[in-house]
């Protein structure tokens, strides 16, 4: 394992709030992205790795500006979107159907009893009985 130190990173970066910043998102970017490394890996850890790349000159501070994507959506996936909107709003409604009438039915104003319940297609029984308190 390579030993690493702050002045050999100074040497490549301006000051060490940006070496912080720059090893960081470096680090993250090997570690949870996926991204291959720039140097022999050596079975280091993410972060030392990241100081590796900085110490020899792979990585600055270019890697901490955003980089800005262009994403088009073509017709289809724009409808689809609409379409996915207004289903929702028609689901929502039914839920909220469904639940005033569960409650009208606990408070005994259900007109008409219902003798069996069916739930995502299973039929379940209706049970008169109250539950122990």
């Amino acid at each position: 394992m390579a030993r690493i130190t702050v002045e050999d990173c100074l040497e490549n970066v301006d000051n060490r709030f940006e070496l912080v910043m720059i090893g960081s998102k470096r680090a993250r970017q090997l570690a949870v992205e996926g991204r291959t490394a720039l140097v022999p890996e050596e079975n280091d850890k993410p972060t030392v790795i990241a100081l590796r790349e900085i110490a020899c000159g792979h990585v600055d501070a270019s890697i901490l500006s955003p980089v800005k994507q262009n994403f088009a959506l073509d017709e289809d996936v724009a409808e689809a979107v609409t379409d996915s909107s207004t289903s929702e709003a028609d689901l929502e409604a039914e839920a909220d159907a469904a639940i005033a009438a569960a409650l009208e039915a606990l408070a005994g104003n259900d007109p008409d009893p219902v003798e069996n319940s069916v739930v995502d297609g299973e039929n379940f029984p209706r049970s008169d009985e109250q539950s122990p308190a």
